[in-house]
C-alpha cells in the first residue's frame, strides 16, 4: 500500500510472537536454567548475557542469533536449545527426546559445561529438570512413580488442559540443586501442547522464584521500620503535650520521614516487580485449567498455602511503609502548624507590647513637647525683648513691664507653630 507505516509497527507486531512455544515429541526431558545478574534491571548489562550465550553456541558450532534477539532456538548436538532474554534474567532450556528411560538423568545437564557455568555473568535464580512421558494405563503406576521421585508432603499433582496431561512437582531442590517436575501425557496429545505445558511449568517456577525475592527485602525493611515506628510514635505522642523544643521535634520528624522515603524509594522496584511476577504465576496456573488427581493438592492449592502468605507479607510491608511515611509527613505538617500558631501568638504579644511602648513614647513625647515650648518660648522672649527694648523710653514703659507683656504672645505663637508642625507630620 502507498501508505507509510509507523516506525514501530513491525517491532510491536513481532513482540506478540517473541517467545514461541517449543514443539516436543514425547517421551523426553528438559533441563531449565534461569540466570540473573546481581544488579537491578536498569543496570543490567545485556551484552554480558549475549556473550555468554555465544560462548555456549561456539562450543557446538551453532549459528549466532541476531544482535537484538530476545529469544533463540538452536540445535546443540542431541539437544534442542531455547534461549530467552527477560527484563531481569535470561533462561536456557535444553530438550532431549527419547531419554525418559532413566528419570531425571543427571547426564541431561551435560549440555551446560561446568566451566561455562562458572563463567556465567550472574547467579542461578532457579533451575529445573522436567520429565515428560506417556501416561501409564493405571493411576497406581503414576502414584508409585511420584512417591519415588518427590517428597509426598509438598507434592502437587493435577490434570491439566481438559485432562490431556498430568503434571506433578514438589517445588523442592533435589540433591543436584534442581527442581523436579513430571508430565504425563495422553497418547493423542500434540507436540505443541506438550511444549506449552513444559514452558508453563518453567514460567511458574521462574516467576515464583523472582517474586519471592521481595520477601527477604520485606523482612529487612520490617526490622528497620520497627525502630522508626517506635521513635515516630514517641514524637507523635509528644505533640499532645507541652513542647519545650518544637524545632528539635520537627527536625526529628523530618529525619524519620526522610528515612521512610528512602526505604520506599529503595524497595519500590522490588515490590513492584514482586506484584507483577505474582500475577504471572497465578495467570500461568489458571490457564492450565487444573483438575484434582486422586485427591492430591493442585498447583493452585500449593501456591495458596505456601506462596500466597509470602506475597501477603510483602504487600503488608509495602502498605505499612506507605502508611508510616504518610503518618510522618502528617505529623510534621501538624507540628509545623502548631509552631506557626505559637509564633503567631508570640508575634501578637510582641505587637501588643510594641503598642504599649509606642503609647508611652507618645506620652513622653507630648511631655517633652510641653517642656520644649517653654524652652523655645524662653529664648523667643529674649529675642523679642532685644527687639522692643528701644521702644521702652518713647512709650514711657518700664523694661520689666514691657518684657512681661511680651511673654504671653510669644508663648502662644510658639505653641501654635509647634502644633502646626506636629499636625503636618501626623498627616
Amino acid at each position: 500500500m502507498p501508505l507509510q507505516d509507523h516506525p514501530l509497527r513491525y517491532q510491536l507486531a513481532n513482540e506478540l510472537h517473541a517467545r514461541p512455544f517449543p514443539s516436543l515429541a514425547c517421551p523426553g526431558q528438559a533441563v531449565y536454567l534461569a540466570i540473573k545478574q546481581p544488579k537491578e534491571a536498569a543496570k543490567r548489562d545485556r551484552g554480558l548475557d549475549r556473550a555468554h550465550l555465544l560462548a555456549l553456541l561456539d562450543r557446538f558450532g551453532a549459528q549466532h542469533p541476531g544482535p537484538d534477539a530476545t529469544h533463540y532456538f538452536a540445535q546443540l548436538g542431541r539437544f534442542h536449545l531455547k534461549w530467552e532474554s527477560h527484563t531481569e534474567f535470561v533462561t536456557y532450556t535444553a530438550f532431549q527426546e527419547n531419554s525418559a528411560d532413566r528419570p531425571f538423568d543427571p547426564a541431561a545437564w551435560d549440555v551446560f559445561p561446568d566451566d561455562w557455568l562458572e563463567a556465567a555473568p550472574g547467579v542461578r535464580i532457579t533451575s529445573a529438570h522436567i520429565r515428560y512421558a506417556p501416561e501409564p494405563a493405571k493411576d497406581a503406576t503414576i502414584t508409585e512413580q511420584l512417591s519415588d521421585w518427590f517428597v509426598p508432603e509438598s507434592l502437587a499433582v493435577s490434570r491439566v488442559l481438559d485432562g490431556t496431561a498430568i503434571i506433578a512437582g514438589d517445588f523442592r531442590i533435589d540433591s543436584q540443586g534442581n527442581m523436579r517436575f513430571a508430565v504425563f501425557t495422553k497418547p493423542d496429545t500434540g507436540d505443541r501442547r506438550i511444549g506449552r505445558i513444559v514452558q508453563r511449568i518453567c514460567e511458574i517456577e521462574t516467576y515464583k522464584a523472582m517474586s519471592m525475592l521481595g520477601l527477604p527485602r520485606a523482612r529487612e525493611i520490617s526490622a528497620h521500620m520497627g525502630v522508626i515506628d517506635e521513635s515516630l510514635s514517641g514524637l507523635v505522642k509528644d505533640l499532645t503535650g507541652d513542647l519545650r523544643k518544637p524545632d528539635e521535634t520537627l527536625k526529628d520528624l523530618l529525619t524519620a520521614a526522610a528515612e521512610l522515603e528512602k526505604l520506599q524509594a529503595d524497595s519500590a522496584f522490588r515490590f513492584g516487580a514482586t506484584g507483577a511476577y505474582e500475577a504471572l504465576v497465578n495467570q500461568r496456573i489458571e490457564v492450565l485449567r487444573e483438575e484434582r488427581f486422586l485427591g492430591r493438592q493442585t498447583f493452585a492449592e500449593f501456591m495458596m498455602r505456601r506462596f500466597d502468605p509470602a506475597m501477603r507479607t510483602i504487600k503488608a510491608t509495602e502498605r505499612r511503609l506507605v502508611s508510616m511515611t504518610d503518618r510522618a509527613i502528617r505529623a510534621g505538617d501538624l507540628l509545623r502548624t502548631r509552631v506557626d500558631v505559637d509564633r503567631s501568638a508570640q508575634n501578637q504579644q510582641l505587637l501588643e507590647s510594641m503598642d504599649k511602648r509606642s503609647d508611652l513614647q507618645l506620652r513622653l513625647q507630648k511631655t517633652v513637647e510641653g517642656l520644649s515650648i517653654v524652652a523655645i518660648s524662653y529664648y523667643a522672649v529674649n529675642l523679642v525683648v532685644y527687639l522692643i527694648r528701644p521702644l521702652s523710653q518713647p512709650l514711657g514703659v518700664d523694661q520689666t513691664l514691657l518684657t512681661a507683656f511680651a511673654v504671653l504672645p510669644t508663648v502662644v505663637v510658639v505653641w501654635m507653630i509647634v502644633r502646626s508642625i506636629r499636625r503636618s507630620i501626623e498627616k
